[in-house]
């Protein structure tokens, strides 16, 4: 009684890290995303965090900013705080593999977003498969089939699926390719997107008036740049250009024309996410076999294409 009435006085509150270190199984449930600032991962980690604090977790969200030894350094600081379990978004390509498989050793861990073979209790995304080959029907039913525009070497995990969707999809309609690459490094997609397009647009390096994007963000730039270049983008028999893309950015809904592309399914990547690992928490057992759930993608039709 003594010390509880000392404590009070001090308005003494424990340190709630410190009490789950002393647990077996924590509260803590860890999220690790490629670059959080992206819109992109900031819904989604938005809503998987809004999940967990639901089912009675603590989320523990960290942003690997692009860097691969800064997520190697992330999950080294989620395993000494001994999580129930972690929620991964993995770099991709830049990942340390060997250090991520060994991490899922330790700890129950769940991939989303971009999948690494064999990695994890499980993987939960979006079909960019599925999705490109929706967008490219749609071009290709309403106008001229679309050349692909993207990042020569892109820091987003997913563009090389999406790459080789739009070359499987337009060699089944038995339709020409034209992949343009552009220059640029790190996250800052609408700038890049900007001076790729410039330079494509100036060059004439466009052999059709439809472009499909890699992504929203560098959409965002191609915009911009048909727009100094006096280009008309749109679907009217006055347009110069048609242009979509692919996430449904937040901002892709106020862009000048508003942009056609495709949706990834937040709410049920999100979810089966958080159910996946819960359900591994609570069994206290890992999995058997390593499950891999994909969910559609939704064309959402706008004003640029």
């Amino acid at each position: 009684e003594k010390l509880e009435r000392a404590l009070e006085k001090c308005d003494y509150r424990p340190n709630i890290f410190a009490i789950n270190q002393n647990r077996k199984l924590t509260k803590n449930l860890g999220i690790v995303v490629p670059y959080l600032a992206d819109p992109f991962f900031a819904e989604i980690a938005r809503r998987i965090e809004t999940l967990i604090i639901a089912a009675g977790y603590r989320p523990i969200l960290l942003s690997s900013h692009g860097d691969t030894r800064l997520e190697i350094e992330n999950l080294d600081s989620l395993r000494a705080i001994k999580p129930a379990g972690v929620l991964l978004a993995p770099l991709g390509r830049s990942s340390d593999i060997s250090a991520i498989e060994k991490f899922c050793l330790d700890v129950p861990t769940v991939l989303f977003d971009s999948n690494i073979d064999g990695v994890g209790e499980a993987f939960v995304g979006h079909d960019n498969f599925q999705a490109t080959s929706v967008m490219i029907e749609y071009l290709t039913r309403t106008g001229e089939p679309p050349v692909f525009f993207e990042m020569r070497d892109p820091p987003n995990p997913n563009a090389g699926k999406r790459r080789k969707a739009y070359l499987e999809s337009m060699s089944k309609k038995e339709l020409d390719q034209q992949i343009i690459q552009i220059d640029g490094d790190g996250w800052q997609l609408e700038e890049i997107g900007y001076r790729g397009a410039v330079k494509a647009i100036k060059g004439k390096e466009l052999s059709r008036s439809t472009v499909f994007c890699s992504n929203d963000r560098l959409a965002i730039g191609f915009l911009t740049a048909a727009y100094e270049l006096g280009l008309k983008v749109g679907l009217g028999s006055d347009c110069d250009l048609r242009v979509a893309a692919h996430d449904n950015h937040p901002v892709s809904h106020f862009t000048c024309p508003r942009l056609t592309t495709i949706s990834h399914n937040f709410a049920a990547i999100a979810q089966k996410s958080v159910d996946t690992i819960m359900g591994l928490i609570e069994s206290g057992e890992r999995s058997q076999e390593r499950k891999t759930t994909l969910f559609d993608g939704e064309l959402i039709m706008r004003a640029s294409a």
